[in-house]
């Protein structure tokens, strides 16, 4: 029988490669990726659904406790939109943690389909907040092959915190904003 540690990541598409990183991620790095990701489904808390994810965030470096690969795993709710995705999960805890927008430098998505899952819509936005544009997202199947697709790609158009004027700019133009409603000029 194998484990997930069996389990090697094998591109399904072709993926640029550079100096023999695939988006700035190694090897290795990936591999811990996508062992992660697949070992984090165990966490899943899916009764309703049954339906198992796992993910993976790599950072840039280890934290205070050594690790180099944060993960988080689905928990649902009998109340079905109160559930929360791996992903949000994932972030959430490495945020609580101390982790901030620039600590990411990949992220693994895993679940038991051959196919290849992508991030839902609401968690796409979740990690806008904290991954830059080029933060590339591997999205695992259950025999370890992937896609990729970096932050920008999976979220165009996307709104996060740099679109964002400076919050001295928001309140001068709320105060403007006041003072006209006041009949103020």
């Amino acid at each position: 029988m194998s484990t997930t540690s069996d389990v090697k990541p094998v591109p399904a598409e072709p993926v640029p490669e550079k100096d023999g990183l695939i988006h700035g991620v190694a090897a290795a790095e990936l591999q811990a990726i996508c062992t992660t990701a697949l070992d984090a489904r165990s966490g899943a808390y899916c009764p309703y659904s049954l339906f198992r994810v796992g993910a993976a965030l790599l950072l840039h470096k280890e934290d205070a406790e050594g690790k180099k690969v944060l993960k988080g795993a689905n928990i649902e709710n009998a109340s079905y939109p109160v559930g929360t995705c791996a992903e949000r999960v994932a972030m959430g805890a490495a945020v609580f943690a101390g982790h901030k927008l620039g600590s990411f430098k990949a992220v693994g998505v895993a679940t038991d389909m051959t196919e290849f899952c992508s991030p839902c819509g609401m968690c796409r936005q979740f990690l806008r907040e904290f991954l830059s544009l080029d933060t590339p997202i591997f999205m695992f199947n259950k025999e370890g092959k992937f896609i990729v697709r970096t932050m920008g790609e999976i979220l165009p158009l996307s709104f996060g915190p740099d679109v964002l004027p400076p919050k001295e700019e928001l309140r001068k133009r709320l105060n403007e904003e006041e003072l006209k409603g006041a009949g103020v000029r």
